[in-house]
């Protein structure tokens, strides 16, 4: 894959965070068609781009042959999306507490707690090929 392609609702980006704007293009302007307000695509933004950044670094370990792919979907009153990886997987419960004293000067380890503040569901799944993180913000 040489740069991102879209499809529908999905966009599908080499793990490479030079594409980062195009996904944050791609999600602004769906939810826009969505008539989303704008506060609202700020959070969904920031949240969504902090999973596909990990997913990019530490899901494909920046290996371009890999591809990072961001899926949305709308039903009634909420949105979710789906950002998938070909990554091993990892375990959520391991990743470090930001919050913590020690935790609090890293400059790594905040995406999926900006995600889980920004957002109203966020959940893992590690499966074969891969794992796939859900976002869910009720609109």
């Amino acid at each position: 894959m040489d740069g991102p392609v879209i499809k529908g609702n999905s966009i599908s980006i080499p793990s490479d965070p030079e594409y980062l704007a195009a996904v944050d293009d791609f999600l602004e302007g769906t939810l826009r068609g969505f008539s989303v307000d704008e506060s609202t695509i700020a959070d969904i933004a920031i949240s969504v781009t902090e999973i596909v950044n990990n997913s990019i670094l530490h899901g494909n370990k920046s290996d371009t042959s890999k591809i990072v792919t961001l899926s949305i979907s709308r039903k009634g009153s909420s949105v979710s999306f789906a950002v998938s990886d070909e990554g091993p997987g990892f375990n959520p419960d391991d990743i470090a507490d930001p919050l913590k004293e020690e935790n609090l000067l890293k400059e790594v380890g905040r995406g999926i707690f900006i995600a889980r503040s920004l957002m109203d569901s966020v959940s893992f799944d590690t499966h074969d090929g891969g794992s796939t993180v859900t976002l869910e913000k009720n609109l």
